[in-house]
């Protein structure tokens, strides 16, 4: 029993105290922590990669990926490009007509000068030179064409300074300078650039490229020369055959095919169809060069490709020549002719100056006229190719 004055009972005191827990219901609210309520946020899942976003990114991938190719392949080329131009000639820049605007937009002609004659691989340094063929390239950018204008090495022409000749003398007497300005007198066509291609190294080129195509007019069996077997057997050899139509063809092919001059099957063929087999070879190699498959090739081979040539043309003038030919829709093939004194040179026709405004546009391409003869001046269109029948 409680004592006196004490009551029967503990009273103790409301609150919170330590170690105790508090009973249900009892511990006071508070209000709630806006960095508690941040971390309660449920974020939303990530979504998958749907096609559409793997497409799209696989697309910005190839776009990267073929730019740093173009890059890596033009500092190749640019390297090769550097040593062609060390290889031209001092002074033949003096003589040539500055390009009027860039190449992708305004009308230029490059003179093309193919010789088998070289010194240590070097074209345009040997001082006996002939230029086995003689072609100019005109390119015509706002109307999306390229022609190629062939000059017979048998046109009589006055070379500056040394009188009446061949016009591929010129090239033997004051080498790739004078030739130029021998072209420019008789043609009355400024040349803004030269091109001069080792025709021996122009294998190399072609093979590195993987061949070319070319469509061969007409049956041809040539004569006996370079002959590919041993000397007992060259005997029964009865020459380099090419079968008609399109075919495709090795350096070495392409550079025996460019050589011929005499078809056993055909005797009117002459030096004027290595002229358009020439063209042929040329034009098919400018194709392979601009194609696609020259491009994913140009960070390994880019340099290697310059070797054949020398040149005054840059890293970007090439780059603008292989877009102009991608672009052309059109190729004009042309030539310069003459009638055949038989004195071994070809009398220049007077027609050649209506080839010349075919080439420069301002008159329709019209073929040889027969009444100039075998050898007669004029122009095709497309992939027509001349021949002597």
């Amino acid at each position: 029993m409680a004592a006196s004055g004490e009551k029967p009972y503990r009273v103790y005191k409301g609150g919170r105290q330590k170690g105790k827990v508090p009973l249900p219901g009892r511990e006071r609210k508070r209000a709630p922590d806006p960095q508690s309520q941040r971390r309660d946020v449920r974020r939303r899942p990530r979504r998958e990669w749907s096609r559409k976003r793997i497409a799209w990114w696989t697309i910005v991938g190839l776009i990267l990926l073929l730019i740093v190719w173009a890059v890596a392949g033009y500092f190749s080329v640019r390297g090769g490009v550097a040593d062609a131009n060390k290889r031209l000639p001092v002074g033949v820049t003096s003589v040539l007509h500055k390009q009027n605007g860039l190449m992708i937009s305004n009308s230029s002609n490059i003179l093309l000068i193919g010789t088998d004659h070289s010194e240590n691989g070097q074209p345009g340094r040997s001082s006996d030179q002939h230029s086995d063929s003689l072609m100019l390239l005109h390119t015509d950018p706002k109307s999306h064409r390229l022609v190629f204008l062939s000059l017979p090495r048998d046109l009589r022409a006055t070379i500056p300074g040394y009188g009446t000749s061949k016009i591929n003398a010129a090239m033997q007497i004051g080498g790739p300078k004078l030739a130029i300005q021998t072209v420019e007198q008789f043609t009355g066509l400024a040349v803004n650039h030269v091109v001069i291609v080792d025709f021996g190294s122009f294998v190399s080129l072609i093979d590195a490229v993987g061949g070319i195509d070319v469509n061969v007019p007409e049956p041809i069996l040539s004569n006996r020369f370079d002959c590919p077997y041993p000397a007992s057997r060259c005997s029964s050899w009865q020459g380099w055959r090419f079968h008609k139509g399109n075919t495709h063809m090795s350096g070495h092919m392409a550079l025996i095919y460019s050589r011929i001059r005499e078809n056993r099957l055909n005797p009117s063929d002459s030096d004027i169809s290595r002229g358009v087999h020439q063209q042929q070879v040329m034009q098919a190699t400018l194709s392979k060069l601009a194609s696609v498959g020259t491009f994913f090739r140009l960070p390994f081979s880019g340099g290697s490709l310059m070797k054949p040539l020398s040149t005054d043309l840059s890293t970007n003038d090439f780059v603008q020549l292989a877009w102009i030919k991608f672009r052309a829709g059109t190729n004009l093939h042309c030539r310069l002719g003459g009638r055949d004194l038989g004195d071994g040179y070809l009398q220049p026709s007077e027609n050649n100056i209506q080839v010349i405004q075919e080439v420069l546009g301002n008159s329709a391409p019209q073929p040889p006229n027969p009444a100039d003869g075998p050898f007669g001046p004029g122009c095709l269109s497309g992939n027509a190719a001349f021949s002597q029948k």
